[in-house]
């Protein structure tokens, strides 16, 4: 599944929706952890899930949607 639509922000929908899909993703996909490379190519995001803070980080800090 592509969408071709990368220069526009998300309508409040399409966050709802992606949120959802996040917590659907966490609950069943991510044993340990998954990382993944998204975005552009040639600017792309790394993106770490977990199912612990990265060594140092407080937990408070994470923001929960």
């Amino acid at each position: 599944m592509r969408n071709e639509r990368h220069n526009e922000p998300l309508s409040k929908a399409e966050l709802e929706l992606f949120l959802q899909y996040l917590h659907r993703f966490a609950n069943h996909d991510v044993d340990q952890f998954a990382d993944m490379q998204v975005g552009d190519p040639e600017y792309p995001v790394y993106v770490s899930f977990s199912r612990s803070p990265g060594e140092g980080f407080d937990p408070e800090v994470y923001r929960r949607p």
